[in-house]
């Protein structure tokens, strides 16, 4: 049996972490959470991920700064990224390279979706 792929969190709340959490544990993943920006730089260069789902707008170290971190040093890795905020950071962390950026509240079935393309699972490109 594979292990199962790890899954960096980066948001700052507590309600929505745990609720990301809950269901992408569910689904089989290793999940390890940053609650800010700079505690997620730190746990990137302790483990090593499969994909990153950060927050933009975030106290400390941003979701961009997070996104222009991780792939200047992992450009492998995919992330996406998601906001409540409009179009603004939106646009910021698609420049910052983000493989993908999402509206908040965001819809569970489609951010499952997502993430399985985005770590090759067998049949994910027809699920998008």
């Amino acid at each position: 049996m594979r292990s199962p792929k790890t899954i960096l969190i980066v948001e700052d709340d507590p309600n929505v972490r745990s609720m990301l959490v809950k269901h992408l544990v569910k689904s089989g993943y290793r999940i390890i959470e940053a609650t800010d920006g700079m505690e997620a730089l730190k746990r990137l260069e302790q483990d090593q991920y499969d994909l990153v789902l950060t927050d933009i707008v975030m106290p400390y170290i941003s979701g961009v700064g997070v996104v222009t971190a991780l792939k200047k040093k992992w450009p492998h890795i995919p992330v996406i990224a998601m906001t409540g905020f409009g179009k603004e950071p939106e646009s910021a962390a698609m420049e910052r390279n983000a493989d993908l950026v999402l509206p908040k509240p965001v819809k569970m079935s489609l951010l499952m979706k997502h993430i399985a393309r985005l770590l090759g699972a067998p049949g994910a490109e027809d699920a998008v």
